[in-house]
């Protein structure tokens, strides 16, 4: 079966700064908003592939934007976002997307293990928000996506600090939906499932992923990158204009 997928005219020309943007399910937003005709900047650490990620892009109306930064630097953060702004103007929309899902036990962790953890997982996300909420209010509005997990909704074992964080991202998102929500800015949960990334099929997807996705997947097949990137298109076009303070889950039907 073919498919064709949405078009945004609202997209087109639109600011979009994304943070993890040079692998896995942040590259998909990269391309699906640079396909759309938005401006897009993107932060990363992985310079090597967020260059893959451009040659690979082809010609879109706007070249994305990549800046090297370490997001749990927080001085750097701000001047990455600072001149991604110069670059492609003042944000109209926020992906929260980076993160790391390192595999850890509770008997592991010490404070500094904690506070990385914080830092790669969710303090970002409060920061970024902070820093470009002046510009949205400036242009009348704006949309913010943080990216959740139904990870920590399932009870998975193996990253309890994780877990703690993205659970912490929705309280985030909905502290926040009000305050943000009087100046006309949208701010959603974007909830994966277990995207099938490169990392995914080289680290976790065995034999008994395999089995567990044919058992409590609705949907059959894997869950892509791409189909977390179509969502976000819709959560950051007008065409969502009154979803706000939600948790939009992509994953498959997993239950």
């Amino acid at each position: 079966m073919t498919s064709a997928y949405a078009s945004y005219p609202s997209l087109q020309g639109r600011s979009v700064l994304i943070t993890g943007g040079a692998t896995g399910i942040g590259a998909a937003f990269v391309e699906h908003f640079a396909r759309q005709g938005a401006k897009v900047a993107f932060l990363d650490v992985d310079a090597a592939g967020a260059q893959s990620l451009l040659d690979t892009l082809g010609e879109v109306a706007h070249a994305p934007r990549f800046l090297r930064c370490d997001l749990t630097d927080l001085d750097a953060l701000h001047a990455a976002i600072d001149t991604a702004r110069a670059h492609i103007g003042p944000i109209a929309v926020l992906v929260n997307n980076a993160a790391n899902d390192v595999r850890h036990t509770l008997a592991d962790v010490d404070a500094a293990a904690f506070e990385r953890n914080v830092a790669v997982n969710l303090r970002h996300q409060v920061f970024a928000t902070q820093a470009v909420v002046p510009d949205m209010r400036q242009l009348g509005g704006g949309s913010i996506l943080c990216l959740g997990s139904t990870g920590w909704m399932k009870k998975n074992a193996g990253y309890p600090l994780y877990a703690m964080a993205k659970a912490a991202v929705h309280g985030f998102v909905n502290g926040m939906a009000r305050e943000l929500g009087h100046q006309r800015i949208r701010i959603n949960a974007l909830v994966p499932g277990w995207v099938i990334t490169e990392k995914q099929r080289a680290l976790w997807l065995d034999a008994e992923g395999e089995a567990e996705i044919a058992r409590v997947q609705c949907l059959p097949g894997y869950l892509m990158a791409d189909d977390l990137a179509r969502m976000a298109l819709f959560l950051a076009a007008d065409d969502s204009r009154m979803c706000t303070g939600q948790s939009f889950i992509v994953d498959g039907g997993w239950v």
